[in-house]
């Protein structure tokens, strides 16, 4: 059983819950944002369930577990708790943010801090699972000290009742718990844009069009891989944000910067950092193209990659009959590196050979 004690960390105080603290939670329970990944929370949620809350955390603490309230100069800023360690001394935190706290921080450090009383306290393995969806609860655990270890998949159901994965990310005793710079930092602002094309993380709402151009003959003419469903692809839009987040790969929609129409898509994939390389790959409606928006768009994104990561080398791979591709890249400051012979399988059981393209960062 752990000791009742208060840890403080920098400006924050983390303290046992009190019934002070109910008109808070209640508030910060009751946001949208919490609601949707905090599915097995009352919605809407009332000081009651609050109440209800205090009682239970009271009774985490008699059995083995602990809850914190996160406070900062006095004000409730947010929550942590610790189920009870399994014999073998492993223990699962979790943790919520406050709408009035979000972004500064706070919880990333809670996490920390109760993560380290933890090993102080006999802990050898520190867990915490997070919707593949829930980018911000990831973006804590990695800036805690915390490594996925793993996706479990259809494991949990949202408040909607569709199924989505988990991702599970560990932090042991003996790791230094230094937090990474993130290899592939979010755009600021949110996205990149020239005032003709935006680029902007690829979106649920944006699966019917990516679905319909993947379809489109020109397009699908250029693809691989087993036909995929539009469900597969929302199920794809829901992955790019984690994608993301944890440094594999970026998905972009390409938008018309006036309308916001969706234009087409633009992908930063095989991100080896070893080798300091990326791959990007595209594709365009056909009422868009002719108008440079490919060319513009993955100008962006390179600019954008050798300026704010530590990448060296971006490449691509074209069919080698696709000569529309070849002029963006050529526009683009690419040059031809290679000839995959025989690469690119095709429809009819045919392979087709594949020209490689290389863009090496500025001396």
């Amino acid at each position: 059983m752990f000791p009742r004690e208060v840890i403080s960390t920098g400006s924050l105080v983390l303290r046992s819950p009190s019934d002070s603290d109910a008109e808070a939670i209640a508030r910060a329970c009751d946001d949208p944002v919490t609601a949707r990944f905090l599915h097995v929370l009352p919605s809407p949620y009332t000081l009651r369930d609050a109440r209800d809350y205090l009682r239970a955390a009271e009774r985490k603490w008699t059995e083995g577990g602990a809850e914190f309230t996160i406070t900062e100069n006095g004000r409730y800023v947010g929550a942590i708790g610790v189920q009870p360690p399994d014999p073998w001394g492993v223990a699962q935190i979790g943790y919520l943010a406050a709408p009035w706290a979000r972004g500064k921080g706070v919880v990333t450090k809670a996490a920390r801090a109760v993560t380290e009383w933890l090993f102080d306290h006999g802990v050898e393995r520190v867990e915490l699972h997070a919707v593949v969806e829930n980018i911000a609860s990831l973006r804590v655990a990695y800036k805690a000290g915390f490594q996925e270890e793993g996706r479990r998949r259809d494991a949990r159901v949202q408040r909607d009742g569709r199924r989505t994965d988990v991702i599970t990310l560990a932090r042991l005793r003996r790791d230094s718990g230094v937090a990474a710079d993130p290899y592939l930092p979010f755009f600021d602002g949110g996205e990149l844009s020239d005032g003709v094309v935006r680029l902007a993380p690829l979106e649920v709402a944006d699966a019917l069009d990516y679905h319909r151009m993947m379809r489109e003959p020109s397009v699908a003419a250029y693809g691989f891989g087993p036909p995929t469903t539009l469900e597969d692809n929302e199920r794809r839009c829901r992955y790019t944000g984690y994608w993301w987040v944890s440094g594999q790969r970026i998905e972009l929609a390409i938008r018309d910067a006036v309308s916001g129409e969706f234009a087409g898509h633009l992908q930063l994939v095989q991100v080896l950092p070893i080798f300091g390389q990326g791959m990007i790959g595209y594709s365009l409606r056909p009422e868009f193209r002719g108008r440079g928006f490919m060319t513009r768009a993955v100008r962006l994104l390179v600019d954008w990659a050798f300026t704010c990561t530590p990448l060296h080398r971006i490449v691509a791979g074209t069919a080698v009959g696709n000569t529309a591709s070849h002029r963006v890249l050529e526009r683009s400051g690419f040059v031809r590196e290679s000839l995959l012979r025989e690469l690119y399988p095709t429809e009819d059981g045919s392979r087709v050979d594949e020209v490689g393209w290389l863009r090496l960062r500025p001396s």
